[in-house]
């Protein structure tokens, strides 16, 4: 567990919350962590999954299927992945 995510466990348990103490036992940044109690920021790996079209698990299914076609010896065009894309959400996806 890393040691934002043990602080914010332990600040769970606090009431009230002190964030300079909790902070300094698990040697992480006061504000970092007070942001992301509060949840205005997040984490690097939320944040992209997020703003991502595809979730993890579309994602993987999409990237077997071109490995499948680049082992075949027909790597995907551009927009054959775009069209792989839209069958998947029924949106088409932009340039990148």
């Amino acid at each position: 567990m890393d040691p934002i995510d043990a602080a914010l466990a332990a600040l769970e348990l606090q009431d009230p919350p002190n964030y300079t103490r909790t902070a300094k036992e698990f040697n992480v940044i006061r504000s970092t962590l007070s942001r992301r109690h509060w949840q205005i920021t997040r984490a690097r790996e939320d944040a992209t999954e997020i703003k991502s079209l595809l979730l993890i698990q579309q994602e993987k299914t999409l990237l077997g299927y071109i490995n499948l076609l680049t082992k075949r010896g027909l790597p995907p065009t551009p927009q054959m992945v775009r069209n792989f894309t839209f069958k998947i959400l029924r949106i088409t996806p932009k340039k990148n």
